[in-house]
């Protein structure tokens, strides 16, 4: 049953949202439905507790300060199908061995956030999709349609919100049963690293930092030091803000502090496409107590980026805010720099993260959406030069990624060429790294941090 605090919340919240443009909202078929499923939405308990997204809050605050690495990454658009054993492990798995890479480098903690048990809405850039003359509806995730183009699959339907909801429920289980059953020991990570190393291509090159990491652990193992630290993780979660009834019909009042806290996730952030400084978007996440993220792009002004920061934390809050770099690796060079001046000018104190993906998409003759890995990494070592020159700290990294074979993105050190993307192209939306390229870019990211610190 919802709560007297919850559902005053929820009336103080759509009235807030009524009226405010609101982007990238499907249209439902039939309201009477919807409007059932977010009632369903809101008599069911929180995926995550408000205790955990103050925690994280706490661990971001040390990032801004430079004293922690955030490592986010996962699945552009998770499906309700992936929500297997199998799909769940290889993703944590792949996290987990780039974070101990990370973590040895940088000599900090690093923070783990995964895009998942959440992230099923996606923005698109048109309504509808054209193939072979035939147009219909534009995929926007599994929370709104199904992928399979047909008249049918495409129909905008509410009750797949309860089912985002449920699929979110089983991944946190498994992904707490994982994590806290000895799946994230240290030791058993490292081993997983170190047969990279030794048996693909492109983990030869990192031989002797893998050596190193092996050397500390045998020193820790030595002298006997055991932790409970060395054999579990935390872990958080983390979506788009995008599906605003969603999020709405998730947000609660907290019985300790008494504030609002969007349960679906622990970090969710407003994207690209949505954060326009009078949309419904940016009002919401203004709301929540949540540490919350925002996309910045190659056209964000540094007037543009003191108005977010003062829409989302007013009160300059550690930890609060975390600025999402996704500018392309031919632009973060000149378009990052006076926004970094701007903000320290002001004294505000944020988390800057780079997201290496979203601005090197490209088109392949085969007509796959890819990128290219070299730009990735470039769009990286541009976000690292121009934090070393500012004198700030680059807080970490915000990564599409699986843990399967996938044939996405081209390149890597184990190369995939653009006539072979058709070979295993799994992705329901944007190119994807798969577990080389997303544990070789740990490795060259790694030495980045070396040489920064």
């Amino acid at each position: 049953m919802t709560s007297h605090a919850d559902s005053e919340l929820f009336t103080e919240l759509t009235t807030a949202l009524h009226g405010l443009p609101a982007a990238q909202q499907p249209e439902w078929p039939s309201q009477p439905v919807a409007e059932q499923a977010v009632g369903e939405l809101r008599t069911m308990p929180p995926l995550v507790f408000a205790g955990e997204c103050d925690q994280l809050r706490e661990r971001l605050a040390a990032v801004s300060r430079g004293e922690a690495f955030l490592l986010q990454g996962g699945d552009c658009a998770e499906t309700f199908d992936g929500v297997t054993a199998e799909n769940v492990r290889n993703k944590l798995k792949t996290l987990l061995q780039m974070a101990i890479v990370l973590t040895y480098a940088a000599s900090m903690p690093v923070v783990k956030v995964a895009r998942l048990a959440g992230q099923y809405a996606k923005p698109r850039s048109n309504a509808n999709e054209t193939r072979d003359g035939v147009t219909l509806p534009a995929f926007r995730g599994d929370i709104v349609n199904g992928f399979e183009f047909t008249e049918a699959a495409r129909v905008p339907d509410p009750r797949r919100m309860v089912r985002a909801y449920h699929a979110s429920a089983a991944t946190l289980n498994l992904t707490r049963a994982f994590v806290g059953g000895g799946f994230a020991d240290l030791h058993q990570v490292h081993a997983w690293n170190t047969d990279f190393v030794r048996t693909s291509p492109a983990g030869q090159r990192y031989e002797r930092l893998a050596g190193r990491i092996d050397q500390a652990l045998r020193f820790m193992r030595a002298i006997d030091i055991e932790s409970e630290s060395l054999r579990s993780v935390e872990l958080y979660s983390s979506h788009e803000a995008l599906l605003l009834e969603y999020e709405t019909a998730l947000t609660r009042v907290d019985a300790r502090t008494e504030a609002p806290y969007d349960v679906s996730g622990h970090f969710v952030w407003v994207g690209e496409r949505t954060r326009q400084l009078d949309g419904a978007h940016l009002e919401f996440a203004s709301r929540i107590r949540n540490p919350i993220g925002v996309k910045v792009g190659p056209t964000t002004s540094p007037d543009d980026l003191m108005a977010l920061a003062e829409k989302l934390d007013p009160e300059r809050e550690p930890g609060r805010l975390t600025f999402v770099t996704r500018m392309g690796a031919g632009k973060i060079r000149d378009a990052l720099p006076p926004l970094i001046q701007k903000a320290s000018a002001s004294g505000l104190v944020a988390s800057w993260v780079c997201d290496p993906m979203h601005g090197n998409t490209y088109e392949a003759p085969s007509g796959h959406k890819t990128r290219r890995f070299d730009d990735v990494m470039d769009e990286v070592r541009g976000f690292f030069e121009v934090h070393i020159a500012q004198g700030t700290h680059p807080g970490g990294l915000h990564v599409e990624l699986t843990g399967d074979d996938v044939t996405e993105c081209v390149g890597g050190g184990d190369p995939i060429a653009e006539d072979g993307l058709s070979s295993r192209y799994e992705t329901v939306c944007d190119p994807r790294l798969n577990r080389t390229q997303s544990l070789e870019l740990a490795f060259l990211v790694a030495e980045l941090l070396d040489t920064a610190s």
